[in-house]
């Protein structure tokens, strides 16, 4: 009798036709048989059943690899972070098959009955959004399906500063121009990105400024605030579950005469006045077509010489993050990353005064890993604090985000406005030193 061909022997032409090269990580397959890459390797991705192959036929890229993984029909078991970046190398640039290699799949998939009707996707996945894009009611039923999640599950990946933006690891004694410094802890490095924010927009110059913080999650930009700097705080949110916790730690921390959270989108506030503005990791909900709206929107609650800081994540020339990928499915719906030149320029023309850009990106990077770790350190409670999916989710978009900061594919950058007034005024200081 012949050897019956492995699930290994039917995916070898297929990955020699896809990457055009051995695979670059080790696999191995639900009938136990494996493929190797020559030199080592720094992981294995498990492909436990015939469905993640249909994920992918059906899919093919990065969503069908990402249901594939959330449903647990595949796993990555080694250091995750190594594994996406060996993996990323030998992928094809624009992430489609060739011809021969989507014939060479079609082939494996039959052979090993993998064409049947689709997979159902993983139960985490957003339903497509109803509406139009960035209404009210679209935008706060995308910003739940993000942070809706559960508040114990984010406090196990955040960690105690509950600050889901990123960190700024810098020492006490260093001036902000030396680099990420990966020895600082996470509680501390968030520490030191609410208070740098609380400099930029002046805080420390007068007690008692009016503060507005747009997107206030979890509530601890507005603490540190006012407990640092003595200011009045109104915090909003779309998220529920934020709002309940945000006003809990408010409370609990003694500052509930000094904030205000609210339940509420940005559009809904008018006829107030704030002295400043912060925007910590809410620009990405927004979109291109809304920029406009947004910071005339902000313009208009600030007083002459008010600042507004816009804290966001960027990517050269824009992108809107598709339907199709799989952290447009999982992870933010109908997010949009814009050019920080584009940010600028609406800034501008809704009559901000720009006077700093600074890019944290390394430092995104590093907050991710951290946030990576601490999922993995305590896995099977975030299991059963959510579902083993969501935290597959957090745990692949963490780490593959982390590399896109890392190379430089994703910037994060925090941009200062100010209002002149009538004469040209500004009441900025002279140089950055004022905030270091």
């Amino acid at each position: 009798m012949g050897h019956k061909p492995t699930v290994a022997d039917t995916f070898r032409p297929l990955m020699r036709a896809a990457l055009g090269s051995q695979p670059a990580v080790g696999f191995e397959f639900w009938d136990g048989s494996t493929i190797q890459p020559e030199g080592g390797s720094p992981g294995t991705m498990r492909v436990r059943s015939k469905d993640a192959l249909s994920h992918l036929v059906w899919a093919p890229g990065e969503l069908g690899l990402g249901r594939a993984f959330v449903s647990g029909n595949v796993d990555l078991d080694g250091d995750i972070f190594k594994m996406l970046r060996s993996l990323q190398s030998t992928a094809p640039r624009d992430a489609r098959l060739g011809v021969d290699a989507a014939w060479k799949a079609f082939g494996a998939a039959r052979q090993l009955g993998a064409l049947g009707r689709p997979p159902e996707p993983p139960p985490e996945e957003a339903r497509p959004p109803r509406g139009r894009l960035h209404t009210k009611g679209r935008d706060a039923a995308a910003i739940s399906h993000h942070y809706d999640v559960g508040n114990d599950f984010y406090r196990l990946v955040l960690g105690p500063s509950m600050t889901y933006s990123c960190a700024r690891f810098v020492t006490a004694d260093d001036d902000g121009h030396g680099g990420a410094n990966a020895t600082v802890s996470l509680e501390d490095a968030q520490r030191a990105k609410h208070d740098l924010i609380c400099r930029k927009l002046g805080l420390p110059e007068q007690r008692g400024m009016r503060l507005l913080d747009v997107g206030c999650g979890w509530g601890s930009m507005a603490m540190h605030a006012a407990s640092t700097y003595g200011a009045q705080v109104v915090g909003v949110t779309i998220s529920r579950a934020q709002a309940d916790l945000a006003r809990k730690r408010v409370a609990d921390a003694g500052l509930s005469a000094s904030i205000d959270i609210r339940l509420s989108d940005y559009r809904e506030l008018r006829g107030e006045q704030f002295d400043a503005i912060s925007s910590i990791g809410m620009f990405e909900h927004v979109g291109a077509k809304r920029a406009a709206e947004y910071f005339e929107t902000l313009r208009a609650l600030l007083r002459p010489e008010g600042r507004l800081l816009n804290h966001a994540i960027s990517s050269a020339g824009g992108s809107t993050i598709s339907g199709r990928s799989f952290v447009g499915r999982y992870v933010f719906p109908d997010g949009e990353l814009l050019d920080v030149g584009e940010v600028a320029l609406a800034m501008e023309r809704a009559g901000f005064e720009v006077r700093d850009v600074e890019s944290l990106r390394e430092h995104y990077a590093l907050t991710l890993r951290q946030w990576v770790a601490n999922l993995e350190d305590a896995w099977d409670q975030a299991v059963s604090l959510a579902s083993e999916g969501r935290a597959r989710v957090w745990r692949l978009y963490m780490a593959a985000s982390a590399l896109g900061f890392e190379d430089g594919g994703l910037g994060l950058h925090q941009m200062l406005g100010v209002v002149p007034d009538t004469h040209g005024n500004t009441g900025m200081p002279g140089t950055r030193r004022a905030w270091g």
